[in-house]
């Protein structure tokens, strides 16, 4: 098996005296769609910006494509961090710059593109997440839920990311507009060669993209596996989620699409 692109080990946070993670172990591998789930107030956010550099832990390490982002010089942490992008719940958009603007944001710490360069890119990335080409003029206020989260998605591929972090990418979303958002995602990650470290709750998108699905429970990475394995798995939550009525709803339409 190849090496993990990310690998935490011992990961403490807390917040006061609430302890939401206890030693957490996690390994990400390149390529694959990784869905991360878990109970209200397991940490599945807090675990997304920890890895990602926005929240430090108040202990263990996170290695991102071999560095220790927690202990690197400044220099050498931003390096990394060039090579991920973040796409937060309902796109986290600036609200005063257009769409174009938004994606403009992280090229602008890019030496040495020009205005027009920038414009340029920006508009690829827009195409690229599936908006149409005049979003690029709109402000978010003027954009469809689906749209903003698209945008976001745009902002996130600005600068040709190696691993993406998706935070409730469907929540909201209706289910055709849902299943087309797993489809792009799916999609980008065979062109572009992608990781991605997606928090979600939602099953049909564990059914129909994801390679692998990490459980928090009990205040760790409880159970990482198939949705195969996870159907085997003896443990309330897991067996509560993974054979509920919305599972098997989830199970059956994946089913469908297979045949």
């Amino acid at each position: 098996m190849a090496e993990p692109i990310i690998r935490c080990r011992g990961i403490v946070n807390q917040f006061g005296s609430q302890v939401v993670h206890d030693h957490l172990d996690l390994d990400v591998y390149p390529g694959e769609i990784l869905g991360v789930v878990g109970g209200s107030g397991t940490g599945k956010s807090v675990l997304l910006r920890t890895i990602a550099g926005l929240n430090r832990p108040k202990s263990g390490t996170v290695e991102v494509l071999g560095t220790d982002i927690l202990h690197a010089s400044e220099d050498a942490a931003m390096q990394v961090q060039r090579r991920w992008g973040v796409m937060f719940q309902d796109g986290a958009l600036f609200s005063a710059l257009t769409v174009r603007e938004n994606v403009e944001v992280p090229l602008r710490a890019v030496p040495g593109l020009s205005p027009k360069l920038r414009r340029e890119l920006a508009d690829l990335k827009i195409s690229m997440s599936g908006l149409p080409y005049f979003a690029g003029d709109k402000y978010p206020s003027e954009l469809s839920g689906g749209m903003r989260k698209r945008a976001g998605l745009a902002r996130a591929l600005a600068l040709d990311p190696d691993i993406v972090f998706l935070d409730e990418p469907t929540a909201g979303l209706d289910p055709i507009g849902a299943a087309d958002f797993d489809q792009l995602i799916a999609s980008l990650r065979e062109t572009m060669g992608l990781t991605v470290f997606l928090v979600t709750h939602d099953l049909d998108t564990l059914h129909a993209i994801c390679t692998r699905i990490a459980v928090l429970a009990e205040k760790r990475v409880y159970v990482t596996g198939t949705m195969a394995e996870m159907l085997k798995v003896d443990h309330p939550w897991i067996r509560a989620y993974f054979h509920g009525p919305r599972a098997r709803a989830a199970i059956d339409a994946a089913e469908r699409i297979g045949n």
